[in-house]
């Protein structure tokens, strides 16, 4: 028998063999030294798939839509009645199309609209394009020149744009790239985890349901196993009674012991507070009790009306610089006014009273 010696004891070396977590370095789509430079969204599929699938990145997107653009806009008599008859592919209206620009532009990082003037340059229409059929060309000094847009069809030639027939918006460009951030790239870990997670939990409560089940059967035979897993499946998929002989079948539950897996719905719900929080809308604002008081729901509506209000500046000045249309967006409804009403009643019910001052005379 060895001597069970403490003192024979070694230390590992977990930091050699346990890898350290990293983030991948990344260079910007910037001009390039050639006479221009060409840039196309190739991951428009993977994203505008993960708007469509994903319930909560629709919502959220759709929602501050919503917010940003749906109750409307203010602008003088002229550009009102410009605006008014403005349909895109027919039924649209100019609203609709800013929020379809909106939410695109947060999908791709960039949204583009095809600009339609009259011969006296008045503005007639605006027809939204594919983003992933869009190419943007700059010049080397970083300014845009034109656009294409790629046929569907194989072997048509695309079709070019100069700066001034597409309206371009883009979603929190960052140094000198030449396109905008789609808010999905940096969301797509949440909304894997998520989905994974939703799979697992839907294919376990299906499991309570239409258990897995080990049959032991007293043959070998090929065709009477057929003939039996298939009388089994049909039996399960009726909802009927299965009868057999003695002796001839024996069964077992295979199941994970009830407390041998962790309990999902606190990392569910982690996943969904940290995907909202991510994208920028409160959860009061879906219509959930996501913020836990009155007060923490307050603060996140007011950071949320800051965010939206900004986003609303940009359109308001994108449409100036690119359309010369002057419109002002409105807000739904502000909480600022009732938040400092709020605060200067509690400095008054905090302040001393003249009845506590006599009440305390003569103590």
């Amino acid at each position: 028998m060895g001597q069970l010696d403490i003192g024979s004891a070694q230390y590992g070396d977990m930091n050699s063999r346990v890898a350290d977590v990293t983030i991948d370095t990344q260079q910007t789509d910037g001009v390039t030294e050639q006479k221009e430079t060409r840039w196309q969204n190739s991951k428009w599929t993977t994203w505008f798939g993960i708007y469509k699938e994903i319930p909560e990145v629709k919502i959220a997107f759709d929602m501050r839509a919503v917010w940003t653009i749906g109750n409307g806009f203010q602008a003088d008599n002229r550009t009102t009645v410009i605006l008014d008859n403005i349909t895109g592919w027919g039924v649209d209206t100019f609203d609709s199309i800013l929020k379809n620009m909106f939410i695109i532009k947060r999908v791709a990082g960039d949204s583009f609209a095809h600009i339609i003037r009259g011969d006296d340059g008045t503005l007639l229409n605006l027809k939204p394009l594919d983003p992933g059929s869009i190419v943007t060309i700059v010049n080397k000094k970083g300014i845009i020149t034109g656009y294409e847009q790629t046929s569907k069809v194989e072997g048509k030639r695309p079709k070019k744009f100069k700066p001034q027939e597409i309206f371009h918006l883009t979603n929190k460009r960052v140094a000198d790239e030449i396109h905008g951030t789609s808010d999905i790239e940096a969301l797509e870990a949440i909304i894997t985890a998520n989905k994974e997670s939703f799979s697992d939990i839907r294919k376990l409560m299906h499991r309570y349901v239409k258990p897995m089940m080990k049959f032991i059967l007293d043959t070998d035979d090929t065709t009477k196993i057929n003939a039996f897993v298939k009388k089994y499946d049909e039996t399960v998929n009726k909802g009927d009674n299965l009868y057999l002989p003695k002796g001839t079948v024996e069964h077992e539950l295979i199941a994970v012991p009830s407390n041998a897996t962790l309990n999902p719905i606190p990392w569910r719900d982690h996943l969904r507070n940290y995907f909202f929080q991510v994208v920028g809308i409160p959860q009061i604002i879906l219509g959930s009790s996501g913020e836990f008081t009155e007060s923490t729901a307050k603060i996140a509506y007011l950071a949320f009306e800051q965010s939206v209000k900004d986003e609303q500046n940009y359109i308001e000045a994108q449409l100036w610089s690119q359309l010369a249309i002057r419109i002002k967006l409105e807000f739904p409804a502000s909480l600022k006014n009732e938040m400092l009403s709020d605060a200067s009643k509690d400095e008054t019910q905090g302040a001393v009273q003249p009845n506590d001052v006599t009440a305390g005379v003569g103590e």
